[in-house]
């Protein structure tokens, strides 16, 4: 049977599928969703306490403010995925969407170029995609002239840690299993999971943190036990977005603030300004750290970060703290423990200090495999391109791979705000897709990614995230520009140092 043609196909409906669903809806796409619902980790990897960690206003699509957008509280996940199903019914995304649509395989079709590129949309099959469905056995194929790549950095594939022969969950006598199992349990099966049990949490990020104080909560009483986080890298953990009073986007999400920060193409002034810069860089963020140290009992429990604060901004990695976190520490249902290195044995976890941990239930909250399940459907010799040398891929303006010819990736690169991060850059794709501006070469595009990959290894030691938040405001003045907008959105020059910018500063210019 001869493919399915059609211009344009989305792999993945979360929030990246749907913003590029919406900008690219007058070219009729067809959005492949694996499973039934929208929402991608919002659906599938949320627990009962997940929430958003900003308020609403700043994670909402530019034409599509959140009801009650001013409330400071932030939204569950079920809020979240209300807000998502509400914008695909508005803008009528939903016609375009296939649920219980695995792609299995990809596999291209149109010449090879290794030049500049030529029209995303050149009036031919450029990529094949398998689909399999609930209904069927067999795959469907379908040929598209472009293909964005939306299946995101998070969900379906866990990471598991490696262990030493004979130490791995197999010899374990209690139960073991990564987040994305436990998100699969409905309340009644995450009380008895976790009830009565010693649970040892492995991992210090948000879910970690968050499934540290469900464990708490379900054993609440003097039969509970104690859940223990085991934890090998610390981070900075925030309780609130207020620092000595003043609000927290002053300190990193204003044009003002980013100023400070090293970013790419900044002329020689920046380039000679930089070096001097550095002692207010760190000064920011030691006024912050001093903050969390006297708020938080971060020394009290062996907390404290050898690292900046910023490294941790600078990689996304600031955790907003449920609130009793620390109150249940306090009350003995949360403990820690430091550990490089650490094994299954059979009546819990050993640790590389000759120190063993007794558990009944061990939770991976390891995070996931991005790269291995994008490698897993780009075929060759494209899949070997996806990772460069630092271990990050390079995108150019965090959408086109400038070695992959009409294919784009949306939601590969992080900020402060996801949403829009990748609602802006599905705009700029559209308008390329458009043809109303063209891609430079493919050696500057290289350049350009190669400058911000540069500064992501300069700022943080885990710079393998690709997040751009010191210099997200710089990053969506050059998507404007190329797309022909005012990169200056603000209405007065002292909003336009101070105010934050979000999503609503980019709605679409008339």
């Amino acid at each position: 049977m001869a493919p399915v043609f059609s211009k344009i196909g989305i792999i993945g409906g979360g929030i990246s599928g749907l913003a590029a669903a919406k900008q690219l809806s007058h070219h009729h796409p067809v959005v492949f969703e694996a499973t039934d619902s929208l929402g991608g980790v919002w659906k599938h990897c949320s627990f009962r306490s997940t929430k958003l960690q900003t308020p609403r206003c700043d994670y909402e699509f530019s034409d599509y403010p959140w009801p009650q957008r001013n409330n400071s509280s932030f939204p569950s996940y079920v809020e979240i995925l209300e807000y998502l199903y509400s914008y695909a019914a508005h803008f009528d995304l939903l016609r375009f969407v296939r649920f219980n649509s695995k792609v299995v395989e990809i596999r291209f079709v149109g010449e090879r170029k290794t030049a500049d590129y030529g029209s995303l949309l050149p009036g031919q099959p450029m990529w094949e995609v398998a689909v399999r469905t609930d209904q069927s056995e067999g795959v469907q194929w379908y040929a598209f002239e472009f293909l964005v790549i939306c299946t995101g950095k998070y969900g379906d594939v866990p990471n598991i840690p490696d262990f030493p022969q004979n130490k791995g969950p197999e010899i374990f006598r209690g139960k073991a299993l990564h987040t994305i199992d436990y998100c699969k349990l409905d309340d009644e099966g995450t009380t008895q999971l976790l009830k009565g049990k010693k649970v040892a949490v492995i991992g210090y990020k948000k879910s970690a943190i968050d499934l540290a104080v469900e464990c708490a909560e379900a054993n609440q009483g003097p039969d509970g036990q104690t859940c223990t986080m085991v934890i090998r890298t610390l981070h900075w953990t925030v309780p609130h977005y207020s620092i000595w009073g003043l609000p927290f986007y002053l300190f990193y999400s204003t044009r003002s603030s980013q100023f400070l920060h090293e970013r790419p193409n900044h002329g020689f002034l920046r380039s000679f300004l930089c070096p001097l810069l550095s002692p207010a860089r760190k000064a920011v963020s030691k006024i912050i750290e001093s903050y969390l140290i006297s708020k938080l009992p971060l020394e009290k429990y062996g907390l404290k970060p050898e690292h900046a604060f910023e490294e941790d901004y600078a990689s996304c990695q600031m955790a907003i703290l449920p609130e009793n976190f620390f109150a249940e520490a306090d009350k003995g249902k949360i403990a820690f423990k430091r550990a490089s290195r650490w094994w299954f044995w059979e009546g819990g976890v050993e640790f590389d200090d000759n120190t063993k941990l007794e558990a009944d239930v061990v939770m991976l909250a390891t995070g996931y495999d991005g790269k291995s399940k994008l490698k897993a459907i780009i075929p060759e010799p494209f899949r070997s391109l996806i990772d460069f040398p630092s271990g990050m891929m390079p995108l150019y303006r965090g959408t086109i791979h400038p070695l992959i010819p009409n294919m784009a990736f949306v939601g590969y690169i992080e900020s402060v705000s996801n949403l829009h991060t990748a609602e802006i850059r599905c705009k700029w794709l559209a308008r390329l897709v458009d043809e109303q501006f063209k891609l430079p070469s493919v050696e500057k595009m290289l350049q350009q990614t190669t400058k911000e990959m540069e500064i992501m290894k300069r700022t943080t030691r885990f710079y393998k995230r690709s997040c751009i938040s010191t210099f997200s405001i710089n990053h969506s003045d050059e998507i404007c520009e190329e797309m022909g907008w005012t990169s200056w959105r603000k209405k007065n020059w002292l909003a336009e140092a101070f105010s934050p910018y979000n999503s609503q500063d980019y709605e679409e210019e008339k």
